[in-house]
Order: structure tokens, then C-alpha cells, then sequence
């Protein structure tokens, strides 16, 4: 003779889920206060800012150390993406325009994307 299933109990997935919701939020954490450190880096060292131009940047900061290849450009809606690598950070252009400006990661990781060289 088969036993009956037991009813679901909500209540016992809620507890497993909070149960495993700490450790989860000790891994992540961690990974938080890197990226808060590396953002307060970043403002710390007053990174090319968005909306300048490539002239703009070249006469503040001076020559990027490399011109990496330009990505992009297939359509409007992909516009060219350009990326000057300085000593610590990386600057992206859209177009013309600073983007973004990112600091080297120390693995290193920023400092050579994929396919850029």
C-alpha cells in the first residue's frame, strides 16, 4: 500500500531559504566592499569625466600610453567605441565623448580585453 503524499508546507521553504540567505550574504558582501573601495579609488584619482571630448582628455591627461582598437560601429544604434589605455585606468569613448573611466583591476583584467591587441 503507498503512503499519501504529505501536503506542502510553505512554511519549511521559507525557513530553508533563510536559512542559506547569510551565507550567501557573506560571499557577496565581500565582493560589495571591493567594488566600494575600487569606486572610491576611482573618485579619489579624478578619472577623465563623462562627457569630454578625446581632445579634452589628451590636453588634461595627456597621451594615452595605447590607442586599443576601436569597437563597434555596425549600426546607429552601436555606435564606435574607442578605449585609451593610461598607466592605471582605461578611458571609453562613444564616438567622440567620454564615456566611462575605469581603474586596471590588480589581476589585470581591464588592461587587455580580448581580441584588443
Amino acid at each position: 500500500m503507498k503512503t499519501p503524499l504529505r501536503p506542502f508546507h510553505p512554511a519549511l521553504l521559507v525557513l530553508a531559504i533563510c536559512a542559506a540567505v547569510p551565507a550567501a550574504a557573506t560571499a557577496t558582501g565581500k565582493q560589495d566592499n571591493l567594488l566600494l573601495k575600487r569606486v572610491h579609488a576611482e573618485h579619489a584619482m579624478h578619472l577623465p569625466s563623462r562627457g569630454m571630448t578625446m581632445a579634452q582628455v589628451e590636453k588634461k591627461y595627456g597621451s594615452p600610453v595605447r590607442k586599443m582598437t576601436p569597437r563597434g560601429g555596425g549600426s546607429p544604434h552601436q555606435p564606435v567605441i574607442h578605449r585609451w589605455e593610461y598607466p592605471d585606468y582605461i578611458v571609453y569613448f562613444e564616438r567622440n565623448r567620454v564615456i566611462h573611466s575605469v581603474l586596471n583591476t590588480p589581476a589585470g583584467n581591464n588592461t587587455h580585453p580580448r581580441g584588443s591587441r
